[in-house]
């Protein structure tokens, strides 16, 4: 049973079946991290927009039916790509700078539609970045 929508900016990847929502401004490298997952086995749930609903006690993200299968490659153009019809949400990623990433941060998370979802804040660009997701999503007690 969905209950009540709400439209955000940002990419979404499936990590063995855990939707990861990257969220940052315009070039801040949602999509480069995103093609970076893909490369690595997740796949795309949607980029630029996304819907996400509420399924019960999950945060549901899905893409706008004519952005759906599409990725933004910089230096390529947008391009069709395999992707999932939904993913329930399991993490949230703030994009920032380098500079800015918190060496021992506090827990934290972000709400939506009522129900709260883990939250970190990483580099986009940085190598490692794709491995503390993956980290983070098989290791939900390193969040608490």
């Amino acid at each position: 049973m969905w209950v009540g929508m709400e439209r955000v900016h940002g990419t979404c990847v499936a990590i063995d079946g855990a939707g990861v929502l990257l969220r940052g401004p315009s070039g801040g490298g949602k999509s480069d991290l995103a093609l970076r997952l893909i490369d690595g086995g997740a796949t795309l749930v949607g980029d630029d927009q996304l819907e996400l609903s509420r399924v019960q006690d999950r945060v549901v993200a899905r893409a706008p039916g004519p952005l759906q299968g599409q990725l933004e490659i910089r230096g390529i153009g947008i391009v069709a790509v395999e992707a999932v019809a939904q993913a329930p949400l399991a993490l949230v990623v703030d994009l920032i700078p380098a500079d800015q990433v918190i060496r021992f941060p506090d827990p934290a998370v972000c709400h939506y539609l009522g129900l709260a979802v883990p939250l970190l804040a990483l580099a986009a660009f940085e190598a490692s970045t794709p491995a503390k997701i993956i980290f983070a999503l098989r290791n939900p007690e390193a969040l608490r």
